[in-house]
């Protein structure tokens, strides 16, 4: 006789993401013969820069398949550090850069490293499904503030005065935004900065992974840019993923105050070790090489966003906020909260709706209740023109079949 699996008591407020489940179920549509269109990942269509390419081909043709230093290679480091200094007019050493396989992971050891049981982290939603995951993994308390369309999807100092407790650690905040695209104006920055400035003992976490796709002049800014004082319990989060396509790759990279640094490299020493040093020696070429592209494709994202949300906003029941940045539209579906299908189905909410259009339209879309905020659904334009007004004729179609409240 086997006992049953028993999981840790850990899992048992996680699941596998939504966002992988809708994919799952639209890989099994697929597989039946169905036109299934996915909007669904955070994955930008472009291929990754053929410099980008070869610098790791010439990598493995050198050796340089060994194991690295445990959170980077002094090359990758270096590069980092230019980066920083060039765009972001940040200096760091390299005891002050941890580099990590993708953002997540860098995430994922700053918790690790901090959080102790019933320790709260600060989490303005809707927010990327991951954060609030990471935070209960390491026994963390998530405290999630909704922040309202009205507002630009964005987290106002005084939501964030009135969460702060003697319990809370970190503040996570992810500008441009996954879902919304939306970006804090310098003043609206500000104004969080100067309530931690309040509260010394909470931390800034700034994953500023989609700093490069932004849009109409809007130009991100790191917090530490603007205060200098918010420096030494600031982390920055950023990686190569989105901004250079670079996604299978695996390389994220994070700076900030060298003794949070090491205590990250104790948690990655007893977990992945060092990042893959193909991928390193491939991120070293993409952040030292010619920026061009990078501009290119942020103009090619403005039209496709231009694009789904003009037709959105032109579909009965559905409005969507113009984004600032990111590659997402954050539609809202209220109007068609209530609405009757064809089949005789009520659609009682964002998930039901979306679930219906995958299953009839046939286009996977993830609903707003998967980041914390409903009712509303994300889009991601990270495909291109042809694949996107197919999708947006099929819900024009589909919602056009609705008998609405």
């Amino acid at each position: 006789m086997t006992t049953a699996f028993r999981p840790a008591a850990r899992l048992a407020a996680l699941e596998v993401s939504e966002i992988l489940r809708i994919g799952a179920r639209a890989g099994e549509l697929r597989a039946k013969g169905h036109p299934v269109i996915v909007l669904g990942a955070g994955e930008p269509d472009f291929d990754t820069p053929e410099p980008v390419k070869q610098a790791a081909i010439a990598a493995i043709r050198a050796g340089d398949t060994k194991y690295t230093a445990l959170d980077g290679t002094p090359a990758l480091k270096a590069a980092i550090r230019d980066k920083l200094r060039r765009e972001n007019g940040l200096d760091y050493a390299p005891a002050e850069i941890s580099v990590a396989a993708g953002a997540k992971q860098v995430i994922y050891n700053a918790m690790m490293a901090t959080l102790d049981p019933g320790d709260e982290v600060v989490i303005p939603v809707p927010c990327w499904t991951t954060y609030a995951a990471i935070v209960r993994i390491t026994g963390g308390v998530p405290v999630l503030l909704p922040c309202d369309e009205a507002e630009g999807f964005r987290l106002t100092p005084a939501q964030l005065a009135a969460a702060i407790t003697p319990r809370t650690r970190w503040l996570m905040l992810n500008a441009p935004s996954n879902p919304t695209g939306a970006a804090y104006p310098e003043a609206e920055l500000r104004g969080l900065i100067e309530v931690l400035m309040e509260a010394p003992q909470v931390w800034l976490m700034s994953d500023e992974i989609y700093e490069h796709i932004t849009y109409d002049g809007f130009q991100s800014r790191s917090p530490v840019a603007l205060e200098p004082g918010i420096r030494d319990r600031c982390l920055i989060v950023n990686g190569v993923s989105k901004a250079y396509a670079m996604t299978g790759w695996r390389i994220g990279y994070g700076a900030g105050p060298a003794p949070l640094i090491r205590a990250m490299a104790v948690v990655q020493s007893q977990s992945t070790s060092n990042p893959a040093s193909i991928s390193q020696a491939a991120a070293v070429a993409a952040l030292n090489g010619p920026q061009d592209e990078i501009r290119a494709r942020a103009e090619s994202f403005r039209a496709r966003r231009d694009l789904v949300v003009g037709r959105l906003n032109a579909i009965p029941g559905i409005t969507c906020r113009l984004p600032e940045g990111a590659f997402y539209a954050f539609a809202g579906c209220a109007g068609l909260i209530g609405a009757r299908t064809p089949g005789g189905e009520v659609l009682e909410s964002d998930r039901a709706f979306c679930a219906w259009l995958l299953e009839t339209a046939h286009v996977a879309i993830v609903p707003g209740a998967a980041f914390g905020l409903s009712p509303f659904f994300r889009i991601s334009y990270a495909t291109s023109t042809a694949e996107l007004e197919a999708a947006l004729d099929r819900i024009e179609a589909a919602c056009a079949t609705l008998a609405r409240p």
